[in-house]
């Protein structure tokens, strides 16, 4: 599934800017089908502008192609809405309308139909927010005018996937799932044919820490194993990944590492910085690669014990990690302002936006918080990892986190590289929060038996780069062409 988060540092291989206005989101989206083979298409209402013309677009501009590659049965766009909770619950209804009038187009040019029939839902926390959705979409649905001449035959159902975003609910999703099972049955008469439980990776990290994230879906892919066959049901699993370890790791030249890791996904979330940060013929390969290797893996069995063992180390790991970010807060948000811009995201703020935030805090999104911490040398991976790794160690646990956390060690190497050990201790002696991050750095070491740092020749330019940021910083500079360098270096800006 392509997606518009902008996370990419590099141009575009299609495009003469970094910076992908809305009105270009409609090429895009057609290269990630016909030159990517991308088969499936996030667009995306959720806190930024969206086209609202995707369609007639998309059917005006390539209606050859769409109509020997048909939306809805060979290709699919499927729009993630605002969730009413947090955004103006208007753009629901618009984005409602966007997908019947989008039904109605495809039958007028003979395409098949329905083009679009899933949502997803961002935030999704309980069985009644997505059960609502489908309530409301019904009701618009049934809207009749003589002016509104597609009603009759159009779409009167959406199937709705649940996006799960915190630790906590993520790992217990399962008990959403059943008792959504449960109100639609009462609500329609039936059950669904299928369920697409979508875990994020991003903000559960951002949230929690990288150690919490990865356990919790784990926990959740188990449990949607153990769903299927109890419950009679299909179960294709989608996870939110990119390409920094932080956020998921997944790179064109990660495919089977992240397929190991995440065994039992159906479907990987391909952002921006996976098509336009490596070579085209890189990408296109790495994503034939995913389309043959995810089918094959089924989820690990997780027992009740283990998974008791598994949320002790989540407690403990989140316990080390939220103190500490909301201790740097300030300086996150500060660097995160100068980030170079790449979508036309809706300012979060006022009538319109949100912010995500840790405790009492309020941070960037995930891209920026990632971004903002790695252009000062300090990569995300590492706060509250090494002191968790601390104590597992001494108390001899490190093995369950081992046997489920399978590229712990990868992960660690891979962000180690980024570490600017001179900026972290110039920050500590501004703030001794950032020793609870040196002690990470300490603890990291010790698991992993030797030093982190640079390794290579472009590893060493961006630990200089990442110098120059915070010199910058403390004069106040533009730090926003150095951010730019350093991200170019490591194949994503955040």
């Amino acid at each position: 599934m392509g997606s518009q988060h902008p996370d990419h540092a590099s141009l575009p291989y299609w495009h003469n800017h970094e910076y992908i206005t809305t009105h270009d989101e409609t090429k895009e989206t057609f290269l990630s089908y016909s030159e990517l083979g991308i088969q499936e298409y996030k667009w995306d209402w959720e806190g930024k502008y969206v086209d609202e013309s995707v369609i007639e677009r998309l059917y005006s501009t390539y209606l050859d192609y769409f109509q020997k590659n048909p939306l809805g049965k060979d290709l699919f766009l499927t729009f993630r809405l605002p969730n009413p909770k947090v955004e103006s619950e208007f753009r629901v209804g618009r984005s409602f309308m966007n997908i019947l009038a989008a039904n109605g187009l495809a039958e007028m040019v003979g395409a098949p139909t329905p083009a679009l029939f899933e949502v997803i839902l961002p935030m999704t926390e309980s069985a009644e927010e997505i059960l609502a959705i489908q309530q409301a979409f019904k009701e618009m649905a049934g809207l009749k005018h003589k002016l509104y001449r597609f009603s009759e035959n159009g779409l009167k159902h959406i199937e709705v996937i649940p996006l799960f975003e915190q630790v906590q609910t993520i790992a217990h999703s399962d008990e959403i799932l059943d008792e959504y099972l449960e109100l639609h049955k009462k609500e329609f008469g039936y059950k669904p044919e299928y369920l697409r439980p979508y875990t994020a990776r991003s903000d559960p990290a951002l949230n929690s820490g990288i150690i919490p994230t990865v356990l919790a879906i784990k926990i959740a892919l188990s449990k949607y194993r153990r769903y299927e066959e109890s419950h009679n049901i299909a179960l294709y699993p989608i996870i939110g990944t990119a390409a920094l370890p932080f956020r998921g790791g997944l790179t064109p030249y990660r495919v089977k590492q992240f397929v190991n890791e995440y065994q039992g996904v159906r479907t990987a979330l391909i952002q921006s910085a996976f098509r336009y940060d490596y070579p085209k013929e890189d990408v296109i390969k790495g994503l034939r690669e995913l389309d043959e290797l995810l089918p094959k893996k089924k989820a690990r069995f997780i027992s009740k014990k283990e998974e008791e063992k598994l949320q002790e180390i989540i407690k403990r790991a989140e316990a080390y990690y939220r103190p500490t970010v909301e201790g740097i807060a300030l300086l996150i948000n500060t660097i995160a302002k100068q980030l170079p811009k790449r979508r036309e995201r809706v300012q979060h703020i006022g009538l319109f936006g949100y912010s995500r935030g840790v405790g009492s805090v309020k941070l960037p999104r995930a891209i920026g918080f990632t971004a903002a911490l790695y252009s000062i040398g300090v990569p995300p991976e590492l706060i509250g990892t090494g002191r968790t790794l601390h104590d597992l160690m001494k108390n001899g646990t490190i093995e369950v986190l081992e046997k489920y956390y399978l590229n712990l060690r990868y992960d660690l190497e891979e962000a180690g590289r980024y570490v600017n050990k001179e900026v972290l201790d110039k920050l500590a002696v501004q703030s001794p929060i950032w020793n609870d991050i040196k002690e990470d750095v300490a603890g990291i070491e010790e698991y992993l038996r030797h030093e982190i740092g640079p390794k290579t020749k472009e590893d060493k330019q961006h630990q200089a780069i990442t110098g120059y940021i915070y010199a910058g910083l403390c004069i106040g500079n533009d730090i926003t062409q150095d951010i730019q360098r350093a991200a170019v270096i490591r194949r994503s800006l955040g």
